[in-house]
């Protein structure tokens, strides 16, 4: 071969690997942050989270990915450490430079991060049922606010069991105290007397029970119905449940309702004792519906285990990428702003059976559901709202809430809106500061 051919041979290379590479980099991976403790006191709840975005991740990339981009997941562990998930936070948008975050579960964890999400410009969509009183631009709230999972699941007691007294049982942070300030108070609106209404607090992880039972079991015992409403978070339940059955408290006594308690949370104990105690969620893996026997199987297929269970916030993390999807795809382009923009009205199916909404307020339309634990560690679904309900980011209970809205249409675009002010209030940012 000659000088020359060898000259063209390398130059004919060279071009090869110059157009694969600007091919590359015309086409850079979108990156998605995964924001979830796969330790501590949270791993119990947060590690199925991880996998379930890499599930959706891997789908969406088999189907083409975005905008003609794959998908490349960034996943850190914040452990169960609520400042460690600011640092995490910071380190995937500023150095990972991610279009997305999808992450956290506590609400002490999610304030943690909601300053740096709003000063970096980031999206946070945040599967987890939460208190409320908060609406910022920079998160999606996919999970349940108090109107769309604890009201329903009280008035539920109140009218179909007939429960007169209330035991509001939580762990110690932000959730359960402000979900109980709304309760408390919407119980008493109802005529419920104060001396009907005990409240309990634990810090995470909390494992003797037996005093704390005892108590509740005391305070149950004055010929009143009485029902634990539990926000008790993470590992602590386990412990928790297992004290009530050795006390001999069943549901049929003392029922407890759980808004932090789902399939994952029962897998690998006893529920034997457990059985008739309830919970409130917009999901259950028990709901006969083509969509969801799919997301079972492919949940199956991609942890390898036949027993794998799927629960609410896996349904929320279904949807919000669902809806993140859809909303990159119609503006055309990562870009923040642009995504934020498009995401409002957007539907797509969610696995019981209909279309959950992105609304204004940056919440999402879903159903609600009361389930009642069975001997395999599933929920039989005792009773639904008969449509969707849009979650209210601002309590009707608290009076310095009930006169806010949160709408991020321009030209209102505002989290804090007073109606009867017509001001626009505090920043999302400065009241998660408080």
């Amino acid at each position: 071969m000659t000088i020359k051919s060898h000259l063209k041979l390398g130059l004919s290379a060279l071009a090869l690997s110059v157009s694969l590479n600007t091919i590359a980099d015309d086409h850079p991976p979108i990156k998605v942050g995964i924001l979830h403790s796969l330790s501590g006191t949270m791993a119990i709840s947060e590690t199925v989270l991880k996998d379930t975005v890499e599930m959706l991740i891997e789908k969406q990339n088999a189907e083409g990915g975005v905008l003609g981009r794959q998908l490349e997941a960034v996943v850190v562990d914040p452990a169960s450490d609520w400042p460690l998930f600011a640092e995490k936070a910071r380190e995937l948008l500023a150095q990972e430079k991610v279009d997305v975050i999808f992450g956290n579960w506590t609400s002490v964890s999610r304030k943690s991060v909601l300053p740096v999400i709003e000063e970096l410009n980031g999206l946070l969509f945040y599967p987890v049922q939460y208190e409320g009183e908060e609406s910022s631009e920079n998160v999606f709230y996919t999970g349940a606010a108090p109107n769309t999972q604890a009201i329903p699941a009280v008035n539920y007691l109140m009218n179909n069991i007939g429960v007169e007294r209330w035991v509001l049982a939580g762990t110690d942070y932000v959730y359960p105290r402000t979900t109980n300030k709304i309760l408390e108070t919407y119980l008493m609106d109802m005529g419920v007397a104060k001396a009907d209404i005990m409240i309990n607090y634990t810090p995470f992880g909390h494992s003797d029970w037996q005093n704390i039972v005892s108590d509740i079991k005391r305070f149950g015992s004055a010929g009143k119905k009485t029902a634990v409403v539990s926000t008790i978070n993470g590992d602590a339940n386990v412990p928790f449940y297992r004290e009530l059955g050795n006390q001999g408290i069943s549901a049929s006594d003392i029922p407890v309702v759980a808004f932090s308690v789902g399939e994952q949370e029962l897998s690998g104990i006893d529920t034997g004792p457990l059985v008739g105690h309830l919970a409130a969620w917009n999901y259950f893996m028990s709901v006969d519906n083509d969509a969801n026997y799919d997301f079972i199987d492919q949940w199956i297929e991609h942890t390898g285990d036949e027993n794998a269970v799927t629960n609410d916030p896996m349904e929320a993390h279904y949807i919000g990428f669902n809806m993140w999807v859809e909303a990159v795809s119609k503006a055309g382009t990562t870009d923040v702003d642009a995504v934020k923009d498009a995401i409002i009205g957007v539907s797509v199916p969610n696995l019981t059976g209909g279309y959950s909404a992105m609304m204004p307020n940056h919440h999402i339309t879903k159903p609600v559901l009361i389930g009642e634990i069975q001997d395999n560690g599933q929920f039989s679904v005792v009773w639904e709202t008969s449509g969707l309900v849009a979650g209210d980011a601002w309590s009707d209970y608290l009076p310095g809430s009930r006169d806010m809205i949160a709408d991020w249409r321009k030209p209102l675009f505002c989290g804090t809106f007073n109606v009867k002010t017509g001001k626009c209030g505090a920043s999302a940012g400065e009241m998660a500061a408080e």
